[in-house]
């Protein structure tokens, strides 16, 4: 007798064990899939324009209510486009051929209310030689839709690849974390509300490089 009721209090004593542990897993799936899905590259194309290989993409994502917060406070938010050519190799790594960043410096003015957009082809500020664009907008989503649209983007010259060879593609956009002040850096650094990250890799025509 009391064995079985030993054994009937060990199964319930597990039963509610494997509930507890079914339960955590599915909020960590959920979590991982809110984490996954914090962005999304809509449309991505690679095409040939003369001598070189450009890119164009379109991303989506809705900018997390902390960092809207934060801009409205008058923290500049970094945001960066990487593209990267590939020579596919089956004996090795893939070999990177060609390499480009694009940095995308998003300021909110309060005095005048409007918003700053300040793109440039490396990470320092708006005075830059590289600075691509300057421009001021009267709203948010003004501002959100020139850094979601990437369009004609150089990414290598088509007499840098060979057409008997095989490569590939890589985008990457992100929310760039680490160009924010040191505080908001140690509470948002594994935060999901920070996230704003998006990736996609695509072959590369060879109708492209002949």
């Amino acid at each position: 007798m009391t064995a079985s009721i030993t054994h009937c209090w060990k199964s319930g004593q597990l039963e509610r064990l494997l509930r507890h542990c079914l339960g955590w897993l599915v909020l960590l799936l959920f979590a991982g899939l809110a984490h996954a899905q914090s962005a999304d590259i809509t449309q991505f194309r690679a095409e040939r324009a003369e001598e070189e290989i450009q890119v164009s993409a379109q991303i989506q994502f809705e900018l997390p209510a902390a960092v809207e917060d934060a801009l409205l406070k008058g923290i500049p938010m970094y945001f960066v486009a990487e593209a990267d050519v590939l020579r596919e190799r089956w004996y090795w790594y893939d070999k990177r051929l060609a390499s480009v960043e694009r940095h995308m410096r998003l300021a909110y003015q309060p005095l005048t209310r409007r918003w700053r957009l300040n793109v440039s082809t490396g990470p320092g500020n708006a005075n830059s030689q590289g600075l691509v664009l300057n421009q001021g907008f009267d709203t948010l989503p003004q501002a959100l839709a020139g850094i979601k649209r990437v369009s004609g983007w150089k990414v290598a010259d088509v007499a840098d690849l060979d057409p008997s060879l095989k490569y590939k593609v890589e985008f990457r956009f992100r929310l760039d974390l680490s160009r924010l002040p040191r505080p908001f850096q140690i509470g948002a650094i594994g935060q999901s509300d920070w996230d704003v990250s998006a990736g996609i890799s695509t072959p590369l025509s060879s109708d492209l490089t002949k």
